[in-house]
């Protein structure tokens, strides 16, 4: 008989002091520090994020996450007086929106907003609940809503968050999470990127919540991993195509680059259109685009760090990790950033 090794969730478990947890962005955007990972040489170096300019060069072309974050916290008043909120996850069209709630509620229950209602349409057996807006939910969320920071962010957003939590390209809003590697990019960095001939292309891959969600199996391989959709242009999948036949090595801005550029490859190209994945870059997974990857540090036991050590290797990337801590890079959303080259 055939056995089928698997791998302990635990194996990727490490310290991670409470402090390191980055509650605010750095002062200035582009001044977090960066850790320069070799994977050839095995050396870790510490620096600032600037020097990512020097690090990058005309052989190479970054691919970026342009989604922006939607204002999707909102909290509404029900009949009784009593306090809901809501977080949108999706559009479904016609005023009608995909929803987590917090509080008690019941279907048919009417949410009031200073303008406008809701009604519960539909109660969800995995916890999402249908909820049809009187008036476009986007101008709901534009008027009243709030930047949904992540849950380790223990704190209420500020108007400097709808500022800092997002990048400098964004473009639509679709996410309930920033692709943070990104939100270290200045347009003053983009643009010595560019003189320096080293092109930026984008695509969106729009966050959903479950790249919060806790591996909570045993075994990695036991894990059901959550969908997002993303789409690449056709103009965006050609240029790629065409600098890495050129030979250009590719950096990827962020794990969401990865998981989509990944997702989207087929026979030797990156195709482009709209598609939805459930990648999980997992022991056994050979890379297939990735050169390169710029990405922050991430939460123990999470798919992300899994990911990031099957780029730059398991010994490697939790020697990283120590390193990390030793010397108190800040961690997750806020957090400092990694080049993997």
């Amino acid at each position: 008989m055939r056995i089928i090794s698997k791998t302990p969730v635990a194996d990727y478990d490490f310290n991670l002091p409470e402090e390191l947890i980055a509650q605010n962005p750095a002062k200035t955007r582009g001044t977090s520090r960066l850790m320069h990972i070799h994977r050839k040489g095995g050396v870790i170096s510490d620096g600032v994020f600037t020097d990512i300019i020097d690090m990058i060069d005309e052989n190479c072309f970054l691919v970026v996450n342009s989604t922006r974050v939607m204002k999707a916290r909102l909290y509404a008043k029900k009949p009784t007086g009593g306090i809901i909120e809501l977080l949108v996850l999706e559009s479904m069209g016609d005023n009608a929106c995909l929803c987590l709630t917090k509080g008690n509620i019941k279907e048919g229950t009417q949410l009031n907003f200073p303008e406008g209602s809701a009604v519960i349409e539909e109660m969800r057996e995995d916890g999402t609940r249908l909820v049809r807006f009187s008036t476009d939910p986007a101008e709901v969320m534009h008027k009243f809503g709030h930047i949904p920071l992540p849950p380790y962010i223990r704190r209420e957003d500020t108007e400097s968050d709808a500022d800092r939590y997002q990048t400098v390209y964004s473009g639509d809003e679709a996410s309930v999470a920033a692709p943070t590697a990104g939100l270290h990019f200045t347009a003053e960095i983009l643009e010595k990127l560019k003189a320096k001939g080293v092109q930026i292309l984008e695509l969106t891959l729009n966050i959903g919540i479950g790249t919060f969600r806790p591996v909570k199996t045993d075994w990695l391989e036991d894990h059901d991993m959550h969908w997002e959709k993303y789409y690449i242009s056709p103009e965006t999948a050609k240029e790629i195509n065409h600098l890495r036949a050129d030979g250009r090595q590719l950096v990827a801005v962020g794990t969401t680059a990865v998981r989509a550029l990944e997702s989207a490859y087929e026979d030797g190209n990156i195709k482009s259109g709209y598609g939805e994945t459930n990648l999980f870059i997992k022991p056994g997974y050979k890379f297939k685009v990735i050169d390169s990857m710029i990405t922050n540090f991430h939460l123990p036991k999470s798919t992300l760090l899994v990911l990031v050590s099957m780029f730059a290797g398991y010994d490697l990337t939790m020697k990283a990790y120590g390193h990390a801590v030793k010397e108190k890079y800040k961690f997750f959303s806020y957090g400092d950033a990694m080049y993997i080259e």
